[in-house]
């Protein structure tokens, strides 16, 4: 909701309010308010209304997830660039659902900007993968396919990979 400069700035000044406390020799309010400058801390790494959607996601509410990142309401200046990434995977697998040339900017966007965490990157190349199949684009859906692979290094996605290679050989 915020700015996320405007997070920094609220946490210093909560920060400065916390030494204030320690001074006068109010420690317990002083180790609290420094907890509560922690928070803005936190929703500064890791988007308040990012969290919520994937919360919304993982109970397969579409609906719920896009009502919370449409509070992000200009991502550029709100987020940081990787939080950025993911708001743009969150949209691409919304959207993968019923606009699969909306769902492949969103998914390019999100691959450009980044992802911190390399099965969400892998994930986000394999549907990229898929979708380039659907409209019959088989080198750039392989070359996809593999990096995602190479993501992949827990084994999540062997499944969908395996499934995706049998109905490319359709094509």
């Amino acid at each position: 909701m915020f700015n996320k400069n405007i997070k920094l700035i609220l946490a210093g000044l909560v920060t400065i309010w916390s030494v204030y406390e320690f001074s006068q020799g109010h420690i317990m309010n002083g180790i609290s308010i420094l907890l509560l400058a922690g928070i803005f801390i936190l929703f500064y790494f890791k988007n308040e209304f990012i969290l919520l959607a994937f919360l919304q996601l993982r109970k397969q509410n579409f609906e719920g997830a896009k009502k919370w990142l449409g509070y992000i309401k200009n991502p550029e200046a709100a987020l940081t660039q990787r939080q950025q990434g993911y708001y743009n995977y969150l949209h691409g697998i919304m959207l993968s659902q019923t606009n699969i040339t909306q769902a492949e900017k969103f998914l390019k966007k999100a691959v450009k900007l980044g992802l911190s965490m390399d099965h969400d990157l892998a994930m986000a190349k394999l549907q990229l993968a898929g979708i380039a199949m659907t409209k019959r684009r088989k080198r750039e859906a392989t070359t996809l396919m593999n990096e995602a692979k190479k993501l992949d290094k827990h084994g999540m996605l062997k499944e969908q990979i395996a499934m995706l290679k049998q109905q490319m050989k359709k094509i």
